[in-house]
């Protein structure tokens, strides 16, 4: 990890003194020895500075400026040791100890900023603005990129144009408008914006139009941040930067965590620093929590309602169950069955705000069920042809719309009552997903690919292709990816924006059976699927390996579905008869401790 600059070349004096005699630490008119404005200095303003050292079996000792001097000598900085010192010193004087600043600046010979920068922050945080366009001019020779003036003025005399306004000072707002602002020849659609504000009424009305907190500390403090960004580090440390790095750090280490399933907290203040971060498994949805055993018959779907509260399992004993997920136990309770499917339910799809719920069957079924979620009435009962074979559905995200088709060549855009919208002929498919522009269709089909099928313009494309038949895939939330099963290979990442293959995932038994995977867990970070060796095998979305394979069925496991509100959830749906829930291991005494401390670097058997 370094920072963004190490202040080599020209500017590499101005980072860091190393010696202690330059005459650097000496301040005047209440100004620290490293360059910022102190609010008390208790009158040491000095060059020379009374140190006291403690060694280890020895008493205090006293250093003059001159012993400490020498001591420099002796020893010279790295730039690492520099950064660092500068660092620490940017994030106290934060904290408003600028005292132990100064003696740190002094004891180690460097400087927070180049004096030019100094000067440049205090005018602004003053609003003495012409001073500080002054300084602009001694920092030019200072910057890798001098055409960065213009740029760095614009946003001085906007802010100068700004608290002008607010102060009621129209003819000088309008003198820095016309005669300093537009004279620069940048920016001109903005300077159209800010000339529109000389029409706000009051100063809350100019804040409000301009997303502007107004004259003060907070602005010009945002102001200093903006123009940072055109100065090299060595000359003005980037704000904040040593708490940039320690957050860069610890999301880097939930990132290459395998088993961090939880919501990513940005704030420093929830983690410990003094502990690299650790997951345990189980933490994990890798143990069952429950078995349900309500279907007589193969279980053949099992999906998660888009809010997490339910849960609908479709078997081959032609009945669909609705399951309620406890909100404080998190445990499942049979809520409605839905019979009357004759060939057996294959697929199931939820409505994108859940209030319905589409039922398909088996190869040779013709009929699709429209089920109304809360009464448990069937609403619609759909069949196009006696031929045909309606085996996989699809809701458009307006809710209001779904697709439907199968392998005897052809799929259908229907409304809630079954009637037919638009048809699209020649295609056997095997899958569908609709996308979130509400105008593409993907499909699987015979010919081992997905093609996106637009219904506006009646145009199609390729976008996926592999060898082997594509028995199913999913989509994940932001349309990105998409999870294939593929038969004989098991279960392939693509990317649909570039598309490319991205990871194939080890591990997984997958024949001819239709297998349904599918992402989950908190950020959509992980990927599971069912597998003909009766076992569900989860891997992290960037290793190819599993983390964890799950034992317990003792038939195929046909699908998988990952709860989307509580990423501890887990279902899984069987040949077996069964449905299991999977979720973190409970805790029992003396263990949640040792849990915390456990390793997540490889998978458990």
């Amino acid at each position: 990890m370094q920072s963004n600059g190490s202040g080599q070349g020209p500017d590499s004096e101005l980072s860091c003194l190393n010696n202690a005699q330059n005459g650097e630490s000496s301040s005047a008119g209440g100004a620290h020895s490293n360059g910022l404005i102190s609010s008390t200095n208790n009158g040491n303003s000095s060059g020379t500075s009374n140190v006291s050292a403690t060694g280890p079996g020895s008493g205090s000792s006293t250093a003059t400026g001159s012993d400490v001097g020498s001591i420099k000598k002796k020893k010279r900085l790295t730039q690492y040791e520099e950064d660092v010192i500068r660092l620490i010193g940017q994030h106290l004087h934060g904290l408003g100890l600028n005292q132990t600043v100064d003696l740190l600046m002094q004891e180690s010979g460097c400087r927070l900023e180049h004096p030019s920068a100094t000067k440049f922050r205090n005018h602004i945080m003053e609003g003495e603005w012409d001073k500080a366009e002054n300084d602009l001019n001694e920092l030019k020779a200072l910057m890798h990129s001098p055409n960065a003036i213009v740029r760095m003025k614009f946003l001085l005399l906007q802010q100068k144009y700004l608290e002008f306004l607010e102060d009621g000072k129209v003819l000088e707002a309008l003198q820095v408008l016309r005669g300093e602002l537009t004279p620069l020849k940048y920016n001109t659609d903005r300077i159209h914006v800010l000339s529109g504000y000389l029409m706000c009424s009051h100063a809350e009305d100019l804040r409000a139009k301009a997303e502007w907190e107004g004259k003060g500390a907070a602005s010009r403090c945002r102001l200093l941040d903006k123009l940072q960004t055109f100065l090299p580090p060595s000359v003005m440390l980037p704000p904040r930067r040593l708490q940039t790095l320690l957050r860069q750090a610890v999301e880097q280490q939930r990132d290459r965590c395998l088993y961090h399933n939880t919501r990513l907290d940005s704030s420093l203040d929830s983690v410990s620093l003094l502990l690299d971060h650790v997951c345990s498994r189980k933490q994990f949805p890798c143990y069952t929590q429950q078995i349900l055993t309500e279907h007589c018959n193969e279980v053949w779907f099992c999906k998660f309602s888009n809010d997490g509260t339910k849960l609908a399992t479709g078997s081959k004993d032609t009945t669909v169950i609705i399951w309620e997920v406890e909100p404080d136990t998190q445990q499942l309770k049979l809520l409605k069955t839905l019979e009357g499917h004759a060939y057996g339910v294959s697929y199931l799809a939820w409505s994108p705000d859940d209030a319905y719920l589409v039922a398909c069957g088996p190869d040779d079924c013709a009929e699709l069920w429209l089920w109304n979620v809360q009464t448990g009435e069937l609403r619609t009962k759909m069949t196009q042809s006696h031929e045909d074979s309606l085996t996989s559905v699809a809701w458009n995200p307006d809710g209001k719309r779904f697709v439907t088709g199968g392998q005897r060549g052809q799929f259908y855009q229907c409304d809630l009552d079954g009637n037919l919208l638009d048809s699209w002929e020649g295609v056997r498919v095997q899958c569908l997903w609709c996308l979130m522009d509400g105008k593409t269709v993907l499909a699987s089909d015979t010919h081992q690919r997905i093609r996106g099928y637009n219904f506006e313009d009646l145009t199609d494309r390729n976008i996926v292709q592999e060898d082997h038949p594509i028995m199913s895939f999913t989509v994940s939330r932001n349309g990105r990816l998409a999870l294939l099963n593929v038969a004989t290979q098991g279960v392939h990442l693509w990317d649909l924006h570039d598309r490319v293959l991205v990871r194939k995932y080890q591990g997984v038994t997958q024949g001819f059976y239709t297998i349904h995977s599918c992402f989950g867990g908190h950020n959509e970070d992980f990927i599971a699927s069912g597998s003909e060796d009766h076992k569900v095998y989860v891997w992290h979305r960037r290793g190819e390996l599993p983390i964890a394979e799950l034992t317990g069925h003792t038939r195929t496991v046909n699908c998988v579905s990952w709860n989307p509100t509580h990423p501890g959830l887990l279902a899984s749906a069987s040949d077996d008869g069964t449905v299991r829930i999977w979720g973190p291991a409970p805790f029992q005494d003396g263990q949640e401790l040792d849990s915390l401390h456990e390793s997540c670097s490889g998978m458990d058997s």
